[in-house]
């Protein structure tokens, strides 16, 4: 998964693709990103992280055919209704939900968006 934007190469974060070549020779590495393929320097390997498991936010916008989402009550901050409705909605064919029936009933029923505090009105003034 790309971590960060490369305008240069045209991908962005959260595009996930495949690892198709390694040359150590000439310090370089192919990647599959969707129809195209993308050379990356061993210096630009930063810029990647494996994407076995990846957050509900990273994921917003893209598909997969199966996901797993854990709905514990031990994070509790996290079970909010938006969250597992985007979680739930990433999947093409299978969802499973590794849960406790209250934590999904406590997911479920808290629809209360957390206000932020950005101060972003007074960024925008300057």
């Amino acid at each position: 998964m790309q971590i960060t934007n490369n305008y240069d190469k045209e991908v962005f974060n959260g595009d996930i693709g495949h690892i198709t070549a390694l040359d150590p020779v000439n310090q370089v590495m192919a990647v599959r990103l969707d129809d195209r393929q993308v050379e990356y320097d061993f210096s630009e390997l930063d810029e990647l992280v494996h994407a076995s498991a990846i957050s509900v936010h990273k994921s917003r916008g893209s598909e997969f055919r199966a996901v797993v989402v854990p709905v514990l009550t031990q994070h509790y901050l996290m079970l909010q209704r938006n969250l597992l409705y985007t979680a739930v909605t990433r999947a093409r064919e299978l969802v499973v939900l590794v849960d406790s029936r209250r934590a999904i009933a406590i997911a479920v029923r808290n629809n209360r968006v957390v206000e932020r505090h950005t101060a972003l009105d007074a960024r925008l003034r300057v």
